[in-house]
């Protein structure tokens, strides 16, 4: 069902004669689904967790359902779908839909928006084939015209363009359309000057990108390796910048992955099609094993045996670049070979609108929450939102430390963070010990006095660990404990001395078929009282906890969609 192109197309090949303006197409890596052609051919456009059936009209002439919608509808990322069905029907249908779009009554701010605008080019060139294979000389000279006016708007018109990857992808646009464009030599210079600039701004030299999202990363490279591509079949070197970037964002790609190939859910990352991780990772001609500190994005990774734990040891990303960041500092992920046991809640992939505040906050991450307050602090005004076109950290962890040490039963991870220092006049400081053969993860959550000051104000903090819906949970008969079944049916056992552990209701964001119910452990403490809190995962291996374990745990119902 799903794949993925691999060639450039030469369009002078399809249209002799014809390509004065059009040169070549560049490949799309993103996968497809054909089935999804005969949906868009029925007139049910399915994007961002909402379907308009259009019913006769034209889809571009109907209100959206959501924000979402609107975008992945006029960035026509969808065109690679009707592509993979390859007839005489849906190549008809794709032409009637660019029809039906320039001939639009409804105008429509975001699809002027930079970001759209670059997706829609970027795509648009992609699948000139599927467009242009068949259509007669009007259609092609208006097709161009509409691609023209969107590049010369992307060039010329200064826009508003938000910092990060909405900026990157319309330099890279800006690279594609000169390099698949007739007569662009001087465009060509430009743009590959500015797109190298940006990269080396924005992707930094350990390879995350400045915002600290992993789920940057595969947007980007699913755009960056086909330009890579685009200049090879040009016979034009890439820009070093352009390769140099690539070959420091690969080995993050498999730094944050999981057992079962899921992205680690930090700053925003939500579910990462496992097709499209697939066909990037495909790419890796090393095949390295990733670096356990990426110090400048601000991650610790720790593998043994069958264990895996990444830890977030950095400060948030800079005001411009932390519209989608989370309070998540300190907050870690476990797995256990394929089966993830410990996560963060994630962003969800449809209705992000509903779900971002919670989403955001330090309560929906494997972490310490003092005073149910999140350790970094958002913009709350709406007017100031909407001006800024997003919720960006107007406070939170200044100094964030973590040290790394390796002993012969396992490794180290000492962490801090001062994220409440200023409200409360308290640090956070947490250490994990993960056994050399994986069985075993123990950990150190303390609350102490800032230097020089003393607590402010309430005192109350909670530890809370939320579980992969996969995870079957049951507390132990003295309330101290809680047994964990996992998909492969491992037992794990998690304890917290003579601390009451609850076993509260959690949403689990960051799959790809919507919100789901879960499972979170709590410990609720007092500073004052309780500064410090030792707790720990252990692997069982007797066959009588397990099967106590199988028999007592209940599986969670999903949430309602």
């Amino acid at each position: 069902m799903a794949h993925a192109s691999s060639n450039s197309v030469a369009l002078s090949r399809l249209w002799p004669g014809r390509n004065d303006r059009l040169l070549i197409a560049p490949h799309d890596l993103r996968t497809t689904d054909a089935t999804r052609a005969a949906e868009i051919y029925s007139g049910r456009f399915v994007f961002a967790g909402k379907i308009v059936t259009c019913h006769g009209r034209s889809v571009f002439d109907l209100d959206p359902p959501s924000e979402d919608w609107e975008i992945a509808l006029l960035g026509f990322g969808w065109l690679r779908h009707l592509r993979a069905a390859d007839s005489a029907i849906t190549r008809a249908n794709a032409r009637a839909l660019i029809e039906d779009w320039a001939n639009a009554k409804r105008k429509s701010a975001v699809g002027k928006r930079a970001d759209v605008l670059a997706r829609r080019v970027i795509s648009l060139l992609s699948q000139a084939p599927l467009l242009l294979g068949e259509a007669d000389g009007k259609f092609y000279r208006r097709f161009l015209r509409n691609l023209t006016r969107d590049i010369r708007y992307l060039r010329y018109t200064t826009l508003d363009i938000p910092d990060g990857v909405a900026r990157l992808q319309v330099l890279i646009a800006l690279c594609y359309a000169s390099l698949c464009l007739a007569n662009q030599t001087k465009f060509i210079r430009t743009a590959t000057k500015k797109l190298s600039d940006e990269l080396q701004r924005q992707i930094l030299p350990d390879g995350g990108h400045i915002s600290r999202n992993p789920g940057a990363l595969v947007e980007l490279m699913l755009d960056l390796l086909p330009l890579r591509q685009t200049f090879a079949a040009r016979n034009i070197a890439p820009p070093q910048a352009l390769l140099n970037a690539i070959d420091r964002m690969m080995p993050m790609l498999r730094f944050f992955r999981h057992g079962d190939g899921s992205f680690a859910l930090f700053n925003g990352m939500s579910t990462a099609p496992s097709g499209d991780v697939a066909t990037l990772l495909a790419y890796d001609d090393a095949h390295g094993t990733p670096m356990p500190h990426m110090p400048h994005a601000g991650y610790q990774r720790v593998d043994a045996g069958p264990m895996m734990v990444i830890a977030d040891v950095g400060p948030p990303p800079p005001a411009s670049l932390s519209h989608f960041a989370h309070a998540g500092t300190l907050s870690f992920e476990m797995s256990s070979g394929t089966c993830r046991i410990v996560v963060n809640c994630g962003m969800a992939s449809t209705s992000r609108d509903n779900w971002r505040a919670f989403a955001r906050s330090t309560a929906a991450h494997s972490t310490l929450v003092f005073h149910d307050t999140s350790s970094s602090q958002f913009v709350q005004l709406s007017s100031v939102k909407k001006m800024l076109q997003g919720a960006p950290i107007v406070s939170g962890p200044g100094d964030v430390q973590s040290h790394r040490e390796v002993t012969e039963s396992g490794t180290v991870l000492t962490m801090s963070h001062d994220g409440y220092r200023k409200p409360f006049g308290v640090i956070h400081r947490r250490v994990l010990t993960i056994a050399r053969d994986g069985s075993r993860l123990e950990g150190e959550d303390a609350v102490s006095r800032a230097q020089g000051g003393a607590f402010r104000g309430n005192d109350d903090y909670a530890l809370r660990f939320h579980l992969h819906p996969s995870v079957k949970a049951s507390r132990l008969s003295d309330g101290r404990g809680v047994m964990l079944v996992l998909p492969n049916r491992d037992v794990w056992t998690f304890e917290a001395g003579d601390q009451k552990v609850d076993l509260e209701d959690s949403v689990f964001l960051g799959g790809s078929d919507g919100a789901r119910r879960t499972a979170q452990i709590v410990i609720r403490q007092h500073a004052r009282n309780v500064p410090t809190i030792r707790w720990s995962f252990a692997r069982s291996g007797g066959s009588q906890s397990a099967t106590i374990a199988r028999r007592n745990a209940k599986r969670e119902p999903e949430l309602p969609l």
